[in-house]
């Protein structure tokens, strides 16, 4: 493919730099919320379209806004005195044959099962109320979809965008990504209930040593008074500081929820375990990438890849693409230390042909020498592109 081009990453590594930042946003975040909903409804209409229609129909749900509650915490448990307001908004086809389809229904469905599985301390039929408001698609992006989807052919893209990608991650970049994962696992929170899904990490490196902030919303009931909130704090300070020195030589501080001010009784702590209840909104696309990280010190896509459909949106398949091809190169091409991939689409032509798969490599070989094998990797994940709508369906990739 002439479209590729593969160069060389002539500037120092990131984690060579003076300064690094990293944030990651947890499954609790408003932002997270709106993400995982988006996408999750995502899945739900392919599949139903699938078992309905034979193929997955157009579809982009990638617009939900999540506006806060209103709550009063206390030591020992609060309460919810308004409900949490989600919007999940966009594109569906919602008649096929003259047969209506439950779109919103299966919106509103996928949206608390979402909920009950990943916040247990929020009731989403009494503390959360959904608005589905979904429309079909515009008649001439439907029927550029229509024009590949029910012939069998290669997928036209969606729209003209781009994506990014990079590998592999540095120290900075693997401690917030696996803290927050471990924080928020059903194993940590058996031991820990009153840790809640509300849980921002941001990893700032300045030359050799690495200061994490975490945000966590804990959860009143479990929570005694303030002495028992410090303690439990504590304890998780120094869990979460073992969990992340493991993972780095690099020295490594970690401070948690920063803005409380015990003396005044002014701690971190919520009935449901996010702060959506009373003091955040959210908004599907302002959170993670599809690496699972913010990295302002990285190339990075501000495309709202969750809830774009799996088969055409360029928007959602190539950051992924770019991602799985960065890890591939990696992985694959011994000497290459570090990858960075650009792919950008054109709307209406085969996603299988970007118009430039630009590579980026690190190496102290000679590049003329591992272009062949780079080469090769990407025109395998350009051609596999036609079947990626089966790992975003089996949640292969990292979208929230």
């Amino acid at each position: 493919m002439a479209n590729i081009t593969i160069g060389r990453l002539d500037f120092p590594k990131v984690s060579q730099q003076p300064v690094e930042i990293v944030e990651r946003k947890g499954k609790g975040h408003p932002d997270t919320i709106c993400d995982a909903l988006g996408e999750e409804l995502s899945i739900a209409l392919s599949k139903m379209y699938r078992e309905e229609c034979g193929a997955i129909m157009h579809h982009n749900v990638d617009k939900a806004l999540l506006i806060g509650g209103i709550a009063e915490p206390n030591f020992g448990g609060g309460t919810i005195i308004a409900p949490i307001e989600i919007y999940l908004s966009g594109r569906a086809i919602n008649e096929i044959h003259g047969k209506r389809l439950p779109v919103e229904e299966l919106a509103v469905e996928t949206a608390h099962k979402w909920l009950s599985e990943n916040i247990p301390n929020l009731d989403p039929v009494n503390h959360v109320i959904i608005h589905p408001k979904l429309k079909p698609g515009s008649k001439d992006l439907v029927e550029l979809f229509e024009r590949f989807q029910l012939k069998g052919e290669i997928p036209l893209a969606n729209d003209t965008s781009f994506g990014v990608g990079h590998a592999p991650f540095d120290d900075t970049e693997t401690i917030v990504y696996e803290l927050e994962r471990v924080l928020n696992s059903k194993e940590f929170k058996k031991d820990h209930p009153y840790v809640g899904e509300d849980i921002k990490v941001m990893g700032v490196r300045r030359y050799n040593k690495i200061n994490i902030t975490i945000a966590m919303a804990f959860v009143d009931r479990f929570v005694k008074d303030m002495e028992d909130y410090l303690e439990k704090k504590r304890l998780v300070s120094e869990y979460a500081h073992g969990i992340a020195q493991n993972l780095t030589d690099r020295e490594v501080e970690v401070f948690i929820n920063t803005a409380d001010d015990p003396d005044n009784n002014s701690v971190y702590i919520t009935v449901t375990g996010t702060s959506a209840e009373a003091g955040d909104d959210g908004q599907i696309g302002r959170g993670n990438r599809v690496n699972g990280l913010i990295t302002p010190y990285r190339p990075m896509s501000l495309e709202a890849a969750a809830g774009k459909n799996p088969v055409s949106h360029v928007g959602k398949i190539y950051n992924t693409a770019a991602t799985d091809m960065a890890e591939r190169i990696v992985a694959e091409v011994e000497e290459v230390e570090e990858v960075y991939v650009y792919l950008v689409s054109q709307i209406g032509k085969p996603i299988t042909e970007p118009q430039v798969c630009d590579i980026k490599l690190r190496t102290d070989k000679d590049i003329k020498g591992l272009e062949e094998k780079v080469r090769k990797i990407a025109e395998e994940e350009l051609q596999n592109l036609p079947y990626t709508w089966k790992k975003f369906l089996e949640r292969k990739f990292r979208l929230y």
